[in-house]
């Protein structure tokens, strides 16, 4: 195993362990639920948005190792980013994990994601990390006004 994997994978699994962002947040904007019935995981993300900002984000739930540090890898690289920022990630990450995207450069906007870059090679884990982002897009698109700003409270 290079460093490199090495290093990916003792970060996934200090997110799966120790996971900071696994919280209810107060007077979350939006909630979403997202289900994978394959093997049971489930996970609620929360979302604070103030002026089209990720303000907040957080997420409770189950799930096996990939699909928790999946989430909270993900509420780190999108915190901050506005949500049309977000909604280019989100899809960078997909075609990442479908090989779509391999060009490094275009992948650095993964930030931490990237850790996730090889779990192709491993089909039953890819639904696994696809949960939270596959669900953070539902979130976005069910509730977006099609300008690239979400319909909030704010």
């Amino acid at each position: 195993m290079d460093d490199l994997t090495e290093m990916y994978n003792d970060l996934i699994m200090e997110h799966s362990m120790n996971s900071y962002n696994k919280k209810k947040l107060d007077q979350a904007d939006f909630s979403e639920l997202g289900h994978n019935p394959n093997c049971g995981d489930e996970i609620t993300l929360e979302l604070k948005v103030n002026n089209n900002v990720i303000e907040d984000m957080a997420f409770t739930g189950h799930g096996c190792a990939i699909s928790q540090a999946s989430t909270s890898i993900m509420i780190d690289t999108l915190k901050g980013k506005t949500i049309e920022e977000a909604k280019e990630i989100i899809d960078t990450f997909i075609k990442m994990i479908k090989r779509e995207i391999t060009d490094e450069k275009e992948l650095e906007k993964l930030e931490d994601a990237i850790a996730f870059k090889n779990i192709s090679n491993m089909p039953a884990r890819v639904k696994c990390a696809l949960l939270a982002w596959h669900t953070l897009e539902d979130m976005i698109n069910k509730n977006s006004d099609g300008k690239g700003s979400i319909n909030c409270c704010h």
